[in-house]
């Protein structure tokens, strides 16, 4: 355990040093930018590792694991936040213990997911994800930029759900930096109607750098501090 934890505290250093470097190339303050550590796949003695390093928020993207080690890290007074494609059934249930949700990205996920904030007596806080890939494409989940504005309007009606911001994730094969730059462009329009909305999660182990350029609150980092995810999963 005590050879695990040097590499994660290894490993968070950098990625620190990476957030940082970013930040004064863009002219940014450093704790402008977030650190969300994704620990998909990796067990929860790892988390108890991270938050004792210093971690407050620890993403997931299945909602069966992410459940279960929310539980079983319920002491630790962590972030989770749910990062991944998210399915009407199961919403309801990810609000149980999400408390941040950043993939948000049709109307039919935002009854489900209030009735489970509601259930829980907690206010859920929601990002949406837009999709930068071009229109027609097989894209990874997201929104339309011009659902947006629609899928905002019924997030506030839902109660217990509050809009933060948006989530993206660069297209594969394509420059991070032009997709980033491209959301830019889209989250500017939305904070100008919806100011409180300021929130934007991008970049991930390998783009980070890029995200922050452009603008990112908040990077999702999974393997550069966890390593190579486990082959049986």
């Amino acid at each position: 355990m005590t050879a695990r934890r040097d590499e994660l505290a290894a490993n968070l250093d950098a990625v620190r040093r990476r957030i940082a470097a970013a930040c004064e190339e863009a002219g940014r303050a450093a704790d402008d930018v977030s650190l969300v550590v994704v620990t998909k796949f990796f067990p929860a003695s790892d988390v108890r590792l991270l938050a004792d390093l210093g971690v407050t928020d620890v993403g997931e993207n299945r909602h069966q694991e992410a459940e279960a080690k929310a539980a079983e890290c319920a002491d630790l007074g962590l972030r989770w936040h749910f990062i991944g494609g998210l399915q009407s059934n199961k919403a309801a249930a990810v609000a149980s213990y999400a408390d941040v949700v950043e993939s948000l990205d049709r109307a039919k996920l935002v009854g489900p997911l209030s009735r489970g904030a509601h259930a829980r007596s907690h206010e859920v806080d929601v990002l949406l994800q837009v999709s930068l890939d071009p229109p027609g494409a097989e894209h990874r989940s997201g929104a339309s930029p011009d659902d947006l504005a629609d899928l905002a309007g019924r997030v506030a009606e839902a109660g217990m759900l509050r809009l933060r911001g948006l989530m993206a994730v660069a297209p594969l094969g394509e420059d991070p930096d032009a997709a980033f730059s491209r959301l830019a462009a889209i989250r500017d329009e939305f904070v100008r109607a919806h100011p409180d909305a300021t929130v934007l999660s991008a970049g991930m182990s390998g783009d980070l750098e890029a995200a922050i350029t452009r603008g990112a609150t908040h990077v999702r980092v999974g393997s550069a501090v966890l390593g190579e995810r486990p082959s049986v999963q």
